[in-house]
C-alpha cells in the first residue's frame, strides 16, 4: 500500500491558520470552531448554495471506473468554481471514499476543503476518519483525532473512535488499538456496545481469550446486553474454543429472547441492530489488548442441569414460536449453530445433542447449517456411522446436506477405510472448496493398497477443476510409484512404467506451480528404490541437493535414509558410503535410522569393526541401540560363523531391555538353517518363547527346513504345527475359543472353497493367520493329528527341558 506523501499535521495546521485571518479580531479561532461545530454548514453560519450534486456524482463515477486523474481534475474544478463552498459540496465524495474505501482521495478532498476555507462538521470528520481507518491508514487517523482533541470546541465523537477501533480489528494492529483506547480515556468519551464489538473482533483475531473475558465482565457490569451484543460474544467464545463461556452467553440470549420487549432492525447495508438507546458508559475501566499467553483448556461440560427453566416461560415460548421467521430467531439460530460447530472442534458430541434438543423445544427447527455443525460433532465424537444416521433424519425432513457436510462424512468413512461409502459421499459433492476430503480418500487407498480406486477420485477432482495440493502429490507418489505386486522385484517393463508415472506426476506439479516437499521427495525416492532404479535414484538425489544449495528445501534426513536403504538393499556399498558422507557435508545430521542402515551396510561386507565405530558415533549423538541395531551386528557375527559371540550379544541386549522382535530372532534362524545348526535353531525358538515374541512365516520356514535337511520329518511337521498355532496366539484359551471356527471353515473343511477363504485372509493383510491356517490344513491333510495345545507338544517340552533360561550353546 502506498503511504500518504502529505503530512497530516502540516495540512491540518495550515488549514486552521488559513481560516483565522478571515474571521477577524471579533471572531477568534475558538469562536469560529464553536460556531462551525454547532451549525454544521458554511463559514460564519451563512448557508451557501452547494455546487450541483451532479459534479460530485461525476467525480464518484470517475473513481469507480479507475479514472483518478479525471476525478482529481473535476475536484479542482469545484475549487475553482466558487469561493463560497460548504461541507455539503463534498459530502457525497466523502461518503464514497468512506465506503470504498479510498483514503488517498479523501486526503486530496480534505486538502481542497482546507484551501477553500470550508468548515468541516462532525459528519465530514467521521467520513474522513472512516475512509482512513478502512483503508488501513491508522496512524493518519489517530493523528487527525489527536488534532481534533487539541481543539476544545471540535469534539471527536464516539463513532469516530469506533471507526478507528474497527480499522485496528481489520488490520490486527493491537498497538494502535491501545493508543486509541488511551486517547479515549484522555478525552473521556466512554464506550458503547459498538466499541466492545470492535474490541472483540480484535481480541479474537489475536486469539486473546483472556481479553474477551475481560470485555465480557466489563459489559455485563455496565450494560444490559442486547441480543446482537450477546451474539458477538457467543461468536468470540466459539472462535477461541471456550465452549463453556459460549454456552453461558447463549443461555443469556435464550433468556433475553423469551423475555422479549425489543425490536431488531436492519441498516442500509443489511446489518442487524437493536432499536434501543445505546448510552456510552464512562471510561473507568482499564482494558488492555496485550497478547496473553495463558491457554484455555477445553473441558467436557456437564450441562444437563443448565438447559432448564427458560422453556418453562410459557408466554415467552409462545412469542418465540409466533415469530419463528423473524430476525430474532435468525440471530438465535446463528448462535446455536456457532456453539454446535464449536462442539465439533472440541469433540463434545453430548453437548451438541443437548443443544439440538433445546432448539427443538424452543420451536427453533435446525437448519442445514445446524446439521452441518452437528454432524461434524457426531463424526468427531462417535464416528461416521452415527453421522450417517443424522443424514437420514435430514432426508426425512427434506433438507439437503451441504457439500461440507458430505465432505465431513467422506473424511470419516475414509479414515474408517470404508472406501465404498466414502466414494459415494464424494460423488454427491457438487463443489468443494477444499481438497482435503479427496486427499483423505487417497490416503485410505494408499493404506489398503488400492490404487485403482484412487483413479476414479482423481478423475472427479479434474472434472470439478479442484487443484491438488502438495499432500495430493505426496500420496500420488506413494500410490503409483510402485508397479509390481508385493514380493515381486522390478524389471525393465515395471521400471519403464514407474519412470513414466513419476514424470507425469511431476509435470502436473509444475503445471500447478507446486514444488516438492520433504515427504513427496521421500516417496519419489522410495518408489525408485523399490524398483531397483539405482541410477535414477542417485540422479534425483543430486538434483535435489543442487536445488537445496540454492535455498530450495525439499531434502531432509528421512529422504537420505530412503536412498541409503535402497542402496544397501541393492548392495551398492560404496555408493551408500559416498551418499552418507554427502549427507553430512550438506548439513543433515544422521538420526538413529541412518546409523542403523549404515550398520546394516557393514553386515554386507561383514566388517564388525566399522559397525562398532558407527555404534560409538550413534551413542555419542544421543541414539541408543535398538533391536534393529543388534540385528545388524548379529548378522555380521553370524555371517562370520561366530555363534557364541552372537548369542552373548543377544543376551546382552535382552539384559539391557531392548524390545526384541521376530526379525532379530529370524536372523539367527536363517544362519543356523544355512549352516545346519539345529542346536542353535532350538535354542533361539526357546528364547523367542521366553521373550513372548510370536513367530512369523519366515520362522516356520527356517525351522521346518532345518529339520527336513536332516531328515527329521516327523519333528519338522510337529514343529511346523506348534509354530503355526503360536502365530495365531500364544494364549491357549484363545486357541480353544477359535478352534471350532478354524477347523470347520478352514482346516478340516472339505469343500472346494476352503483354500480360497484362506487366501482371502491373506488379501485382507492378515498374513500370519492365513499362513498358519494353511500350514495346519496341510498337516491335517497329510494325516497328522492336530493338537490345539502347543505347550503340550513333545517337541516343545523337549526344548523347554534341554535349553533353560539364558543358557548358551557351544560350538
Amino acid at each position: 500500500m502506498h503511504r500518504l506523501t502529505i503530512s497530516l499535521r502540516s495540512i491540518a495546521n495550515s488549514y486552521w491558520k488559513s481560516k483565522t485571518p478571515q474571521c477577524g479580531t471579533a471572531w477568534g479561532l475558538e469562536t469560529l470552531l464553536t460556531f462551525t461545530t454547532l451549525s454544521g454548514c458554511g463559514s460564519l453560519g451563512y448557508v451557501m448554495k452547494p455546487v450541483m450534486r451532479s459534479v460530485q456524482m461525476q467525480i464518484v463515477n470517475a473513481l469507480r471506473l479507475g479514472e483518478r486523474s479525471k476525478a482529481s481534475s473535476l475536484l479542482s474544478d469545484i475549487a475553482c468554481r466558487s469561493n463560497s463552498l460548504t461541507a455539503n459540496d463534498f459530502v457525497y465524495i466523502l461518503e464514497y471514499c468512506a465506503r470504498s474505501p479510498d483514503p488517498l482521495f479523501v486526503m486530496e478532498t480534505w486538502r481542497i476543503m482546507g484551501e477553500k476555507d470550508v468548515c468541516v462538521d462532525d459528519k465530514c470528520y467521521l467520513l474522513i476518519i472512516r475512509a482512513l481507518c478502512k483503508g488501513g491508514y491508522l496512524e493518519e487517523a489517530l493523528n487527525m483525532m489527536d488534532i481534533l482533541g487539541e481543539n476544545n470546541d471540535l469534539y471527536p465523537v464516539l463513532p469516530i473512535y469506533n471507526n478507528l477501533l474497527g480499522g485496528c480489528a481489520r488490520t490486527q494492529r493491537v498497538i494502535r488499538a491501545n493508543d486509541c483506547l488511551d486517547l479515549m480515556e484522555r478525552q473521556m468519551v466512554g464506550k458503547n456496545e459498538i466499541t466492545y464489538t470492535e474490541l472483540l473482533k480484535l481480541a479474537v483475531s489475536q486469539k486473546n481469550l483472556s481479553t474477551v473475558h475481560e470485555i465480557w465482565k466489563e459489559c455485563i457490569k455496565y450494560y444490559s446486553l442486547s441480543i446482537i451484543s450477546l451474539r458477538k460474544f457467543v461468536w468470540s467464545f466459539t472462535r477461541l474454543r471456550d465452549l463453556e463461556a459460549a454456552f453461558e452467553a447463549l443461555q443469556h440470549m435464550v433468556a433475553l429472547v423469551l423475555r422479549g420487549g425489543f425490536i431488531i432492525s436492519k441498516t442500509t447495508e443489511g446489518k442487524l441492530f437493536t432499536l434501543r438507546l445505546d448510552i456510552p458508559i464512562p471510561s473507568s475501566c482499564e482494558l488492555s489488548l496485550k497478547r496473553c499467553t495463558s491457554e484455555n483448556e477445553d473441558s467436557e461440560l456437564s450441562v444437563s442441569n443448565k438447559v432448564e427453566s427458560e422453556v418453562e416461560n410459557a408466554a415467552g415460548l409462545r412469542m418465540l414460536r409466533k415469530h419463528n421467521s423473524s430476525s430474532i430467531m435468525k440471530v438465535l439460530r446463528w448462535s446455536f449453530n456457532d456453539v454446535i460447530r464449536a462442539c465439533a472442534q472440541t469433540s463434545n458430541c453430548r453437548l451438541a445433542e443437548q443443544l439440538i434438543l433445546q432448539m427443538q423445544s424452543l420451536g427453533l427447527e435446525p437448519s442445514c447449517c445446524t446439521y452441518d455443525g452437528f454432524i461434524r460433532a457426531v463424526v468427531s465424537g462417535r464416528g461416521f456411522h452415527d453421522g450417517i444416521e443424522v443424514i437420514k433424519v435430514m432426508q426425512q425432513k427434506h433438507l439437503k446436506p451441504y457439500d461440507s457436510t458430505l465432505a465431513t462424512l467422506a473424511i470419516g468413512c475414509s479414515k474408517g477405510l470404508e472406501l465404498d461409502l466414502a466414494e459415494a459421499f464424494l460423488n454427491q459433492i457438487s463443489k468443494s472448496p477444499s481438497v482435503r476430503p479427496y486427499n483423505t480418500f487417497l490416503e485410505a487407498c494408499d493404506t489398503m493398497d488400492r490404487p485403482e480406486r484412487a483413479v476414479r477420485i482423481l478423475v472427479k477432482m479434474k472434472e470439478m477443476e479442484l487443484q491438488p495440493d502438495i499432500r495430493t502429490y505426496e500420496l500420488l507418489f506413494s500410490l503409483f510409484g510402485n508397479v509390481n505386486a508385493p514380493y515381486e522385484e522390478g524389471n525393465i517393463l515395471s521400471q519403464f512404467d514407474v519412470a513414466k508415472r513419476i514424470n507425469a506426476i511431476e509435470m502436473d506439479m509444475v503445471k500447478n506451480g507446486i514444488q516438492h516437499s520433504h515427504l513427496s521427495m521421500k516417496n519419489l525416492l522410495k518408489a525408485l528404490g523399490a524398483e531397483g532404479m539405482v541410477r535414477e535414484l542417485i540422479q534425483y538425489l543430486r538434483v535435489a541437493e543442487n536445488q537445496f544449495s540454492r535455498g530450495y528445501y525439499c531434502l531432509g534426513t528421512p529422504s537420505y535414509n530412503t536412498v541409503l536403504q535402497s542402496l544397501v538393499e541393492a548392495k551398492e556399498i560404496h555408493v551408500a558410503t559416498e551418499i552418507f558422507k554427502s549427507m553430512k557435508s550438506c548439513g543433515f545430521l544422521p538420526n538413529a535410522a541412518t546409523y542403523n542402515i549404515m550398520i546394516d551396510c557393514c553386515s554386507i561386507i561383514r566388517c564388525f569393526k566399522s559397525a562398532s565405530a558407527l555404534v560409538s558415533l550413534m551413542v555419542r549423538d544421543g541414539f541408543y541401540p535398538q533391536a534393529v541395531t543388534y540385528t545388524a551386528l548379529m548378522k555380521i557375527l553370524l555371517g562370520n560363523g561366530d555363534f557364541d559371540e552372537a548369542i552373548n550379544l543377544l543376551d546382552q541386549g535382552i539384559l539391557e531391555g531392548i524390545q526384541s522382535d521376530v526379525l532379530l530372532f529370524n536372523t539367527f534362524l536363517q544362519e543356523a538353517c544355512e549352516k545346519g545348526r539345529i542346536d542353535i535353531i532350538e535354542l533361539i525358538v526357546k528364547r523367542m518363547h521366553e521373550q513372548r515374541v510370536q513367530p512369523d512365516p519366515s520362522t516356520c520356514y527356517f525351522v521346518f527346513s532345518a529339520y527336513v535337511d536332516h531328515d527329521y520329518i516327523n519333528t519338522a511337521m510337529e514343529a511346523l504345527q506348534v509354530l503355526s498355532l503360536l502365530m495365531i496366539s500364544e494364549e491357549s484359551s484363545v486357541l480353544e475359543e477359535s478352534r471350532t471356527e478354524f477347523e470347520e471353515n478352514y482346516i478340516l473343511a472339505e469343500d472346494s472353497e476352503a483354500e480360497s477363504r484362506i487366501v482371502e485372509l491373506f488379501k485382507d493383510s492378515d498374513e500370519n493367520l492365513a499362513v498358519a491356517l494353511m500350514n495346519i490344513r496341510w498337516c491335517a491333510t497329510l494325516g497328522f493329528q492336530i493338537s490345539w495345545l502347543p505347550n503340550q507338544s513333545s517337541w516343545a517340552k523337549r526344548l523347554s527341558s534341554n535349553y533353560g533360561p539364558g543358557e548358551g550353546v557351544s560350538t
